[in-house]
């Protein structure tokens, strides 16, 4: 996998396939990135960026091979231009020895003097007879019928689905110069940790020189987190590689670690429901999640939870606004009274840090629930801390809150 985060925010993976020779290998570069990464101008009725990918492949220093490409985007409205999911897609195939390399990646906005560069160290494969590629999570994919023609194929640069929305994984897999014509592959779903979660087979339809399928995995057997997916053959050999499945709460979030994930959950529900998720075992932690999900979405006729979609987006602004504290914004105790209550009605401050004075003050007004919570910076850098009349008041209001 592949991460960037500033000045030029980019995610992706590198994938690879056989061709109709065993001395040659096929790598698939594939990038992810948001409209808000790109600069935008108007052009006519539309609005179009423009970015530029250097692919280079190098060993002991020296460059093997090197691709360069210039991609333009257009989309309808300003509004577009801001999207922060994922809304472009990349993709640059090379044809390599098998072997290790230095992968370097540079990705440049043509409309500004925003780049991002990653380096990462990628073996090769060679793919003997009978091998079967770790399978690709794709949003689009045909089988191959040529190992010497190209993969028609979109990929999920991200590997990565929307919890309660997609239900089914889309992956490609092939194998490589195939004896038995009719063979097929066992397709399996571990959790992060390495267990069994699901399993079945796909077909694989042969073409020349090698046979490929598009196989479905079912998204609503699993919960929120880091998976792994396998292929191999059905004899039963073992998969060389395995490659991540990332299942989300929406497009723009990120994965974490059950416990990691459960602990952000921490103002949102009572401490009872995010202890039935970490109890789950993990073949219920789906179940577990999905009855967490369905409980808590304000608005079950729609494919979005809402309330998930408002909370993770007053963490995200917590961690920038009171990031100034000396540690996480969103652990702070203004950062736990905004992303409980959300945005105040009213801030007062008061006082001035001097000689013989004590600090300065913050109210927080919330009409609503007919309160107003005291935090005292008492130092003058920054600390605040609620006076424990505050921190009572909230903590009575934020068991209401939470009980959902």
């Amino acid at each position: 996998m592949i991460a960037r985060t500033t000045p030029m925010a980019f995610v992706g993976s590198i994938r690879f396939f056989p061709t109709g020779r065993a001395d040659s290998t096929l790598m698939l570069l594939a990038l992810s990135m948001p409209n808000r990464s790109l600069t935008f101008a108007v052009a006519g009725d539309r609005q179009e960026a423009s970015y530029v990918v250097i692919t280079e492949a190098r060993q002991a220093g020296a460059v093997i091979q090197r691709r360069e490409a210039r991609e333009s985007v257009r989309v309808a409205s300003f509004r577009e231009t801001t999207r922060g999911d994922e809304s472009v897609i990349f993709q640059q195939f090379m044809t390599l020895a098998p072997g290790n390399y230095e992968m370097a990646v540079i990705v440049r906005d043509a409309g500004s003097a925003r780049s991002g560069a990653y380096e990462v160290t990628s073996s090769v494969p060679r793919f003997e007879p009978n091998t079967v590629t770790p399978p690709v999570v794709a949003y689009e994919a045909t089988p191959r019928i040529d190992a010497d023609s190209l993969p028609r194929l979109v990929i999920n640069p991200r590997a990565t689905i929307v919890f309660g929305r997609d239900t089914v994984v889309s992956i490609y897999v092939e194998q490589s110069s195939p004896t038995a014509a009719g063979s097929e592959a066992t397709v399996s779903v571990l959790s992060s940790e390495g267990g069994l979660l699901w399993s079945d087979t796909v077909a694989l339809q042969p073409g020349k020189a090698i046979a490929s399928a598009v196989g479905s995995i079912p998204a609503t057997r699993f919960g929120v987190g880091h998976f792994w997916i396998t292929a191999t053959p059905l004899a039963g050999a073992a998969a060389v590689t395995r490659v991540p499945l990332f299942i989300s709460f929406g497009d723009e979030w990120g994965i974490a670690p059950l416990e990691e994930m459960v602990s952000y959950l921490r103002y949102f529900v009572s401490h009872s429901r995010l202890q039935a998720l970490r109890d789950a075992a993990p073949e219920a932690r789906a179940s577990a999640w999905m009855t967490f999900w369905r409980e808590t979405d304000p608005d079950p006729q729609t494919t979005e939870h809402e309330g998930l979609r408002d909370y993770f987006r007053r963490l995200i602004t917590a961690n920038e606004r009171f990031r100034d504290e000396g540690g996480a914004g969103w652990l702070t105790e203004r950062g736990r009274v905004f992303i409980t209550l959300g945005e105040p009605d009213q801030i007062l401050e008061q006082g001035e840090v001097g000689i013989g004075n004590r600090g300065r003050l913050q109210i927080w007004q919330y009409l609503q629930h007919r309160a107003q919570f005291v935090f005292v910076d008492q130092s003058g850098f920054g600390r605040w801390r609620m006076t424990p009349a505050s921190e009572a008041e909230f903590e009575s209001i934020a068991v209401r809150v939470r009980r959902r």
